[in-house]
């Protein structure tokens, strides 16, 4: 006779397959690599770069690994969202970031929000992923800092998680944004794959991201803001392996401004 879970395993099988996510292919930084951070204008890297970050708006750079940059915890300057799906600040109005006063900041504390936030983010998302990019950083992690009260860390984890598994699902390495406090989380909990970090050695906290991602580290520090010298924060024994001074503005080369420097 045969047993009753045999004659339904065909059936059992299939249905785990389609409920099981396709496997995350691993995409690894470059070996040697030295990052140029190009948010403002894309233009021809220096000598020796390998990899690139770029807006999603702009083109990835021929033959280099390139990274696109996402919004994915505020509004573009100048996009319409719905009010609801913002937080609402003291006068009821949507809340800007302070430092950004053109970026409102998304409402993650309710879990029926962050699913229909997705989707607003999406399209940034499919844009990068069909020009070629091939990672994503999601920047303004941290806007719960920003929310006055009004979101905790675990809301900006769970929202994080839906990204990141958007990312994988589209062929993309996700890179988590600063956000030192994240510890083991980033990488375990979320599925994070590297890391983009502004100015770790000014604040000291670069271990904080080595010592979770190892050699998938990309940090900036700029030159308005150094502590110390730039030699000073290559010679720290706990910085990313790719390390590069930048001007505030990021402005391309050839700019008056322009400040580029590696170690």
């Amino acid at each position: 006779m045969r047993h009753p879970i045999a004659c339904h395993l065909p059936l059992l099988l299939a249905t785990l397959a389609l409920n099981m996510s396709p496997a995350h292919a691993e995409i690894s930084l470059p070996t040697e690599v030295m990052v140029d951070y190009q948010l403002g204008n894309g233009y021809p890297p220096p000598a020796g770069v390998t990899a690139v970050v770029r807006d999603s708006t702009a083109t990835p750079a021929p033959g280099l690994f390139n990274i696109c940059y996402v919004n994915g915890y505020q509004t573009q300057p100048g996009a319409i969202w719905p009010a609801g799906l913002l937080v609402p600040g003291p006068d009821g109005a949507p809340l800007a970031d302070p430092n950004w006063p053109d970026e409102y900041i998304f409402d993650l504390s309710s879990a029926e929000h962050r699913p229909k936030i997705l989707q607003l983010v999406l399209p940034m998302l499919q844009t990068c992923a069909d020009k070629g990019f091939v990672a994503v950083e999601f920047d303004n992690l941290d806007s719960y800092t920003r929310s006055n009260g009004h979101m905790s860390l675990d809301d900006s984890v769970a929202f994080a998680k839906l990204l990141v598994n958007a990312a994988h699902d589209m062929g993309l390495a996700a890179g988590q944004k600063n956000t030192s406090e994240l510890g083991q989380r980033g990488r375990d909990e979320i599925g994070f794959d590297f890391a983009v970090v502004e100015e770790c050695y000014r604040w000291d906290e670069c271990a904080a991201y080595t010592e979770v991602y190892g050699d998938q580290v990309v940090g900036i520090e700029y030159a308005d803001s150094l502590r110390g010298t730039f030699g000073d924060a290559c010679a720290d024994p706990t910085r990313p392996r790719s390390l590069i001074l930048r001007d505030r503005m990021l402005t391309p080369a050839g700019h008056p401004n322009y400040v580029f420097d590696h170690c």
